[in-house]
């Protein structure tokens, strides 16, 4: 039988690299919904191509342009965040979580509680509401398989064994654009600059949380909700060639790590097809031709998000909700030319704490709507420290 498959974001990186591998089967999937943002083109042409059910801009005022990309193809056109959560309530056998931020989230919920099997992407979820969409996943009988390529690689490393026995999981990160600049250079730090990975093209956003390492942040975070382990048993390594995605340490002494090319379609594929490995077109590595691999222990002081994301885990509660909203706040104010590149850690610090001293905001009851509520204020709260910064 075919799979019925959604894939919300489907015009950004993770979204097109899922149609690649959907593209190469097509024979083996029903598409239901593709959900996308302000590029309509691309929307309608996947949608034509995969002969989806319906397609969906997040942006109510491209409803028009969507429908005439679709005139005559037979797919259904639909805009805006209400249509978008709708979608996930469509019947799916396996949905691609890629929505980039916050707005990931609410779908996320939706199709876990119809006992569809959610591709993880979006970094936010486990961020922002750990224990809500973990505990959704549980009550509707459904599946989080991680698609960040970290969290696929120790989800890897685990099968089989026994979580009593993990001492510590190592997660690796590129260092970003900046990783051997001076540290005294980084407050002058261009959004050019920022924006440029040495390892590979991503979106704007992406490439300057590597740079300033909240990519990282977030993704240690995700370690502890997702795998429920110990915060202290999470360390970073900086790893430049990408390769080593993480290693997961036992209590025996040994280290499993996943070594792999820096190409999603690995971690997308493993979800895609789980619990079967498929061949993939991936690069296949040449170890004698990359000779040696590198590893730098992180450099806090060059990437407090680091140290942020450790008090993050320690306070609970919604605190993760409101480091994400803080920190998306920041990447807009350094994106818009209101914030120097170090100041960005600055404005996500003031952020908890002075949304931390709420404790009855912090530890209420973790709902989809209190999450809402946490990230609203925390983005009020990031804007207003901005506004002093910028003045």
């Amino acid at each position: 039988m075919k799979r019925r498959v959604s894939i919300f974001g489907a015009t950004g990186s993770i979204g097109q690299n899922t149609i690649d591998l959907i593209r190469r089967a097509p024979d083996d999937y029903d598409v239901v919904a593709l959900t996308g943002a302000g590029n309509i083109a691309q929307l309608a042409a996947d949608a034509k191509e995969l002969r989806a059910d319906i397609a969906i801009t997040a942006h109510d005022n491209l409803l028009d342009d969507l429908r005439d990309a679709l005139q005559g193809s037979g797919v259904k056109a639909a805009a805006g965040a209400n249509a978008i959560r709708e979608a996930a309530t469509r019947p799916a056998d396996w949905v691609m979580s890629a929505i980039i931020g916050a707005a990931g989230l609410a779908p996320g919920i939706e199709a876990l509680k119809q006992g569809s099997t959610l591709a993880l992407a979006n970094k936010e979820s486990l961020v922002c509401a750990g224990k809500l969409i973990l505990e959704t996943a549980q009550t509707h009988g459904a599946a989080i398989l991680p698609v960040d390529s970290e969290h696929s690689a120790i989800f890897q490393a685990l099968i089989g064994e026994d979580m009593a026995a993990v001492e510590r999981i190592i997660i690796t990160a590129s260092g970003g654009a900046f990783r051997d600049w001076p540290i005294e250079k980084l407050a002058e730090a261009t959004l050019d600059q920022a924006s440029n990975h040495p390892n590979w093209d991503m979106g704007q956003r992406i490439t300057i949380d590597s740079a300033s390492m909240f990519n990282k942040a977030m993704e240690v975070i995700e370690t502890h909700e997702y795998f429920n382990i110990d915060p202290k048993q999470i360390e970073v390594l900086v790893h430049p060639q990408s390769m080593i995605h993480a290693l997961v340490g036992f209590n025996d002494g040994a280290l499993m790590a996943h070594v792999g090319p820096p190409d999603m379609r690995h971690a997308i594929g493993f979800a895609l097809h789980h619990p079967h490995r498929k061949p993939l077109p991936v690069e296949r590595l040449d170890l004698a031709k990359i000779g040696s691999f590198e590893f730098r222990t992180p450099d806090e002081a060059r990437w407090p998000a680091l140290r942020l994301a450790r008090e993050v885990m320690e306070r609970g509660g919604m605190a993760g909700a409101v480091f994400n909203a803080a920190k998306e706040t920041a990447l807009d104010g350094f994106i818009d030319g209101r914030l120097r590149f170090t100041q960005m850690a600055e404005v996500v610090e003031d952020t908890l704490t002075q949304l931390n001293s709420d404790s009855g905001l912090i530890d209420a009851t973790m709902t989809l709507d209190n999450v809402a509520q946490v990230d609203h204020l925390a983005r009020q709260a990031a804007q207003t420290i901005i506004n002093k910064k910028a003045a």
